[in-house]
């Protein structure tokens, strides 16, 4: 493993890559949606309305970047045995990597046109979407009802979401780590996302509102569309619910985290064991250092602070390092 910087201390841009408006079942325009969001040191929106391309270009300056985007859904058939509340479904978000090119295509928001059951059609589907410039991720995996024997099987996929704000509010569902390691231990190489996925049907101070939860920060160079979309491809970024990584580096084979206040450092890895550091009651951490064998196969960083929240990076392969 070569000595180099996995996450910089500073340059991020705060994002929000999902998120629903008016033009489908959310309550704020986009432009409420930006005012909401900019309050909080947002910089970045991907608007991921249901089933219809979106790209808000008219709201982007100087200091906020629109992401065009879509969410497209799959799901079971409902049966008089088997209603909505109970059927699985596949959700998956479509970032748009340069929406200069395929306008027309992608504007047509292309749709998996396949039954439930046909693994092998949506992973066609998804195949189509990378070739025709998306980046795909794959949303809320408890909130859709479905088990690793579901989700194991997908290709082509850029991330999945590690966190989702809106379900954690709506059924205390949102965090699932362990579907990610179920991904990274089934082989898939891939990124984790925490996003809000939030509708804002509740005003911003009340307990139910689903938005301004979860996020991404994002290393990019500028705040500019093919920039920030380099750094998305290169997992140059981390998910968060509120603790920050303040850099994150490998020199003579140890790694090293810097953090905001957290009462927790752990480096979880392919195998059970991990790494930690711990703080006794009432006191906090803001660095650890790990030695590293060689031998964790993979592995990846997640912090918890004294409130409970959480934050970490994509994983890192060892024989990628």
């Amino acid at each position: 493993m070569k000595d180099q910087i996995l996450l910089p201390e500073t340059g991020y841009y705060k994002a929000n890559l999902h998120c629903h408006t008016t033009f489908s079942d959310g309550k704020l325009t986009p432009e409420e949606v930006k005012r909401l969001y900019q309050e909080r040191g947002y910089s970045i929106i991907a608007f991921t309305e249901h089933e219809q391309y979106s790209w808000r270009r008219e709201l982007d300056d100087e200091n906020f970047l629109a992401l065009a985007a879509y969410e497209v859904s799959l799901t079971e058939e409902e049966t008089p045995e088997k209603d909505w509340p109970r059927l699985k479904t596949y959700h998956l978000n479509l970032y748009d990597t340069d929406p200069a090119k395929n306008r027309e295509q992608k504007e047509a928001s292309p749709h998996p046109g396949t039954p439930y059951e046909d693994l092998e059609g949506l992973n066609r589907y998804i195949q189509e979407m990378n070739e025709l410039g998306f980046l795909v991720c794959y949303n809320h995996p408890y909130w859709s009802l479905q088990t690793c024997a579901d989700y194991e099987g997908l290709r082509g996929l850029f991330a999945m979401e590690i966190y989702n704000h809106s379900s954690e509010v709506d059924g205390m569902d949102g965090f699932h780590p362990q579907s990610y390691d179920e991904m990274l231990r089934a082989g898939q190489r891939l990124a984790a996302l925490a996003t809000d996925d939030n509708h804002n049907y509740y005003p911003p101070h009340h307990p139910m509102c689903d938005a301004r939860g979860g996020y991404v920060q994002i290393a990019a160079e500028k705040l500019e569309y093919q920039s920030v979309i380099s750094a998305l491809r290169a997992g140059r970024f981390y998910w968060s619910m509120g603790p920050e990584l303040r850099g994150v580096f490998l020199k003579d084979g140890v790694l090293s985290v810097n953090t905001s206040p957290v009462q927790r450092i752990f480096v979880i890895q392919e195998g059970r064991d991990s790494y930690k550091a711990m703080g006794n009651p009432g006191e906090s951490l803001t660095h650890a250092e790990f030695p590293l064998t060689g031998k964790e196969g993979w592995f990846r960083i997640m912090v918890r602070d004294h409130s409970g929240l959480y934050a970490g990076t994509n994983a890192y392969f060892v024989d990628e390092l």
